[in-house]
């Protein structure tokens, strides 16, 4: 089949509900809120709206509830551009939730309900290969079922498209060989890093060490994002480079990673370098934290892009 510059996103879709608050409360401990907003959310569908919205072509496959946020969120997504054939409206079943309180200093921890987005299934996926078989990247995260990644991975393998998976959040068990094996690039943040090795991740040294563990694992390409210090980037063993970040101050780091992800797959289909794509990623991320909640605060194809 003819190939394109589209990217399939395939993941969560939630409908985050975020609280500001002066500190995280501690076992036990109520605390008074601020600020509270509901916001589009989920790691699969801010990564497909930040494609969308620094103009890449992009297909989305995941799992809605058929109810209030559900169809609210399925307007959402179509109103930014992207192909949302493949998005289901799951009857019996609720929406994807994220309970998000934000500190003072722009930190954020993340409870989720799943709903539909744990019914996605490989045969969703199938349904999908034509998609799939046309298109550069396949970007992934690890909010829906391992086994239906695992079949998109097979598939884009099949099909000789780019598998990208942001391991986040990162699962309690090890990640299967039998994804990894068809994964060409992998982005996890430092803490998702060290899940994956045992290893911390604090210098270039530990860096190099880490990305050398995880080249091993059968990852070509691996990008390590570290915050506000950029992002280490490794195409093969003992190889490594640190692109830096563009220095903000940060109000809400939610969706950075995200941004960041679907930047760089957009940059990369516009035939950027790999440590330029980097660069574009790092610079819509930055933007993302400047800005309060998930998809409100990804930016836009002329924020990011020289023109």
């Amino acid at each position: 089949m003819k190939k394109t510059n589209k990217i399939v996103v395939i993941g969560s879709s939630n409908t985050d509900m975020v609280v500001r608050v002066d500190h995280f409360p501690q076992p036990g401990e109520t605390i008074i809120g601020e600020q509270f907003m509901t916001a589009a959310g989920g790691k699969g569908a801010n990564q497909a709206v930040a494609v969308a919205r620094l103009g890449g072509d992009v297909t989305f496959v995941c799992r809605l509830g058929n109810d209030v946020f559900g169809k609210q969120s399925l307007l959402q997504l179509q109103a930014e551009g992207m192909n949302t054939q493949y998005v289901k409206l799951t009857p019996g079943a609720a929406s994807g939730v994220a309970l998000i309180p934000v500190d003072k200093k722009g930190e954020n921890t993340i409870i989720v309900a799943s709903g539909a987005n744990a019914l996605l299934s490989a045969e969703d996926i199938r349904e999908a290969e034509n998609e799939i078989a046309t298109a550069s990247f396949v970007l992934m995260q690890l909010e829906t079922p391992i086994e239906a990644l695992i079949c998109a991975a097979e598939l884009a393998h099949k099909h000789d498209v780019k598998v990208v998976l942001n391991p986040a959040p990162f699962p309690k068990e090890a990640l299967p060989d039998a994804l990894l094996r068809n994964v060409d690039m992998i982005i996890p943040n430092e803490t998702e890093a060290e899940y994956m090795t045992g290893q911390k991740v604090t210098n270039e040294s530990t860096a190099l060490s880490v990305v050398n563990k995880i080249h091993g694992m059968g990852v070509k390409e691996v990008i390590i994002t570290v915050g506000k210090d950029g992002a280490y980037v490794s195409t093969a063993s003992d190889d490594l480079h640190l692109v830096s970040s563009f220095p903000v101050e940060a109000v809400d780091t939610v969706a950075a990673g995200d941004t960041f992800c679907g930047a760089l797959c957009v940059a990369l289909s516009k035939g950027y370098c790999l440590l330029d794509a980097v660069k574009i990623g790092n610079k819509a991320a930055s933007i993302a934290v400047t800005r309060v909640g998930a998809q409100p605060s990804v930016p836009t194809a002329n924020e990011v892009f020289d023109n």
